[in-house]
């Protein structure tokens, strides 16, 4: 280790995040082992059962996404059971190639490398959706080769983005990425050996009793009493009344006063709320009024764009009439627009929540770009120049890192290389399946390129992440129209692998929190993807071959849990930015053309802030208006619900606020280990939920399985609009 040319001023023992400093452990032993047959034995076992546990449920009506926790607290015992029993023999003692089966005791960082490679099984493969849109929706044919080349390719083609910005976002002690904290803290629970407080309880007693209670609860919202998922109590004072039950539905409306008494609502679609820096939930707070309580009900009770002839909140697609689009009707035999159906058939209109949703996701793509460029900028440029200097200031963390061989930076171009010769050959000869051309591919790994570093910045301070899946839409939809799978599969290239990318480079920083050898993270993470691409594929092919009508809710009996609503707000995105495209809907063609500007006013709004932040500059609050997250806030709906951010932002305000300000002892101990325990105690109980009783469809049917209960919510409101089950207004 050539530490001795830095200098006793270049380094401190004391990191500047308060949080990462009082839970990331500040020592190392290099010489503990981390590629054991442990390691590889447990990694790839829990690797394989999530990657095919969260693709079978990917489909159901309530997708349950089991996370890397519930592998990374399974394997402990069988982490020391095998430590116990193994055998301690050295094969091939004297040569370079000796190993042991059992180097010693079960190591944390071989319970880190297990973790990530179960990570690379607990992330979906989402250029899945690429085939479920195309076979289970369009009912067209793709092929198995072509649709695995997409699938591997997108998830491979990250780590090129990954290499090159791991500099710039992973190193810098101001690159925390909170989330991992709740990592590091469970890591630290479930190792070390820790005296019990007089008249407490040690980190470990705590996790167990967090992860008991979780268990033993969520019995009763995800089988006993599922209304406590969405308790919207306004729509009990006014049973038939529409209005009523708009404002009030936490699942169709605007979710005034409901509230989710449920981890997995809390968590799903934003993480943990515990994990979450308090300013930056506090801006996700304030995003989220401002679109549900003042746009969206100024929209649609001023009758924009005709809104009130479709429901205040819904991802379908709707004619004039307020019927559902029939998209089917549009598709020549070459999978193209067929432009005289359409003209047809009429515009294609969007619920108000849904149309404003993609006026925000472009104001927030604007904002990000401005917003990192001004506040951000200097430290970017000052970190550019030191990837050239031998001698930079950096926290113990990074310092205790040198200790280890870095990866270089071919091996992350090599795959790179091969990635887009790989694709560009791919859409060559499988022009007709996947119809996106070669400059398509180019193009989309530029906007990847483009925005990897400024997006990752705001995921590694605030644990928020704006989406680029809309400017991908956007630019492939003007540029080439009328293609659906041209569409989905650049949208899956040049967001996808941005997001691959910062998954990566989040598993370095956990990776360097935890002092694991560089090249050792590489390997795991390189396998973990191979694997989860191949069980993903497999998985979801077996499913639609076995299950009749699989996301068809037209034909799947009622009550059926195959209703695969995550993969149809996917096919509606293709069909407005792919099929019909974006001129035809928000271009001059289209209906609504205004909601371009808010590119102008997202990049305007940071803007602002900064010139505020500069003139005033004691007041500390303006620097931590963060637009990105502000505007970026409601990205997930649908098929986020009100119910879910409500749920969320007062768990953030209880414990990112409250017990942090005012018992900052308990906060410090405890808060990352008790989202851990309700993390693993709810995925753990979900499966033996399904696997008992939901797949044998026993059920408990009462009213207080009645979930939301606001059936009127998605009800139109304007005159003379005739929708099954809803009042006729006259």
């Amino acid at each position: 280790m050539d530490t001795m040319t830095i200098s006793e001023k270049d380094y401190s023992d004391e990191c500047p995040i308060k949080q990462v400093d009082v839970t990331v452990p500040k020592t190392d032993d290099p010489t503990v082992p981390v590629y054991t047959f442990r390691m590889w034995f447990l990694g790839i076992t829990a690797c394989l059962l999530l990657s095919f546990v969260n693709q079978f449920f990917w489909y159901r009506s309530e997708p349950l996404v089991i996370g890397s926790i519930s592998a990374q607290i399974a394997v402990v015992p069988l982490g020391h059971l095998l430590a116990r029993t193994l055998t301690e023999r050295v094969f091939l003692q004297g040569t370079r190639f000796e190993f042991s089966l059992n180097p010693g005791p079960f190591n944390m960082k071989e319970h880190v490398m297990i973790t990530m490679l179960a990570n690379a099984g607990a992330g979906s493969v989402y250029a899945t959706h690429i085939l479920s849109a195309v076979k289970l929706y369009y009912k067209k044919s793709f092929g198995f080769l072509p649709a695995f080349i997409v699938m591997m390719t997108s998830q491979l083609l990250g780590y090129g983005w990954a290499g090159i910005f791991r500099k710039h976002l992973v190193e810098p002690a101001e690159m925390w990425w909170p989330s991992n904290l709740v990592q590091v803290s469970l890591f630290r629970a479930l190792h070390e050996k820790e005296t019990r407080p007089k008249g407490g309880t040690s980190r470990t007693q705590f996790f167990l009793i967090a992860l008991v209670c979780s268990f033993a609860y969520y019995i009763f919202p995800g089988y006993i009493f599922q209304m406590l998922t969405s308790l919207s109590w306004i729509c009990w004072l006014a049973p038939k009344s529409v209005l009523v039950q708009q404002l009030g539905s936490g699942l169709q409306g605007l979710g005034i006063g409901s509230i989710g008494l449920d981890w997995s609502t809390i968590s799903s679609y934003l993480g943990s709320p515990l994990a979450s820096p308090w300013f930056a939930s506090a801006n996700a707070a304030v995003g989220f009024f401002l679109m549900m309580y003042v746009i969206v009900p100024l929209g649609y009770w001023l009758n924009l764009y005709n809104a009130k002839n479709f429901p205040i909140y819904s991802s379908n697609l709707f004619q004039f009439d307020g019927s559902k689009y029939n998209t089917t009707a549009i598709i020549n035999s070459n999978f193209n627009l067929d432009k005289t159906a359409y003209n047809e058939s009429g515009p294609l209109y969007l619920s108000t929540l849904f149309a404003f949703t993609y006026g925000l996701g472009f104001a927030t793509l604007s904002a990000t770009l401005v917003h990192v460029l001004l506040f951000n900028g200097r430290d970017l440029w000052r970190q550019t120049k030191s990837v050239f200097k031998p001698n930079t200031k950096m926290d113990v963390h990074t310092r205790l890192m040198k200790a280890y061989k870095q990866v270089p930076m071919w091996w992350f171009l090599i795959i790179l290389v091969i990635n887009i010769a790989v694709i560009l050959f791919a859409c060559m000869h499988y022009e007709s399946s996947l119809q996106l051309p070669w400059w398509g591919v180019l193009l989309s790994c530029a906007i990847a390129l483009i925005y990897t570093l400024p997006i990752g910045i705001i995921v590694a301070t605030t644990n928020q992440q704006p989406g680029l899946n809309i400017i991908t839409e956007y630019i492939i939809g003007y540029a080439y129209p009328g293609r659906p799978v041209a569409n989905m599969c650049f949208k899956v290239y040049g967001y996808i692998s941005m997001t691959q990318a910062l998954t990566f480079i989040s598993d370095f920083k956990l990776g360097h929190y935890m002092k694991i050898p560089p090249r050792a993270m590489f390997c795991v993470q390189l396998v973990g993807t191979f694997i989860s691409v191949i069980i993903y594929s497999l998985t979801a092919w077996w499913l639609m071959d076995s299950i009749p009508h699989l996301c068809d809710t037209s034909l799947l009996p009622p009550g059926s849990p195959w209703t695969c609503p995550m993969d149809h707000v996917f096919y509606d995105a293709s069909v407005i930015w792919g099929l019909v495209g974006p001129q035809r809907i928000f271009g001059n063609l289209g209906i609504y053309p205004a909601v371009n500007w808010f590119f102008l006013g997202g990049a305007i709004a940071p803007i602002l802030v900064w010139l505020a932040s500069k003139a005033f500059p004691n007041q500390k609050w303006i620097g931590l208006i963060h637009l990105p997250v502000l505007l970026g806030a409601t990205a997930m709906m649908p098929p986020a619900s009100a119910v879910n951010f409500t749920s969320w932002l007062t768990m953030a305000f209880v414990f990112g606020f409250v017990v942090y300000r005012y018992r900052p002892g308990w906060w410090e101990r405890y808060n990352y280990i008790l989202s851990g325990g309700l993390d693993a105690g709810t995925a753990f109980v979900t499966v033996l939920i399904f696997f008992a009783l939901q797949s044998r469809d026993v059920g408990i049917d009462w009213w207080g399985n009645n979930v939301d209960g606001c059936p009127l919510a998605s009800c139109p409101t304007a005159k003379g609009i005739v929708v099954s089950g809803c009042p006729v207004v006259n």
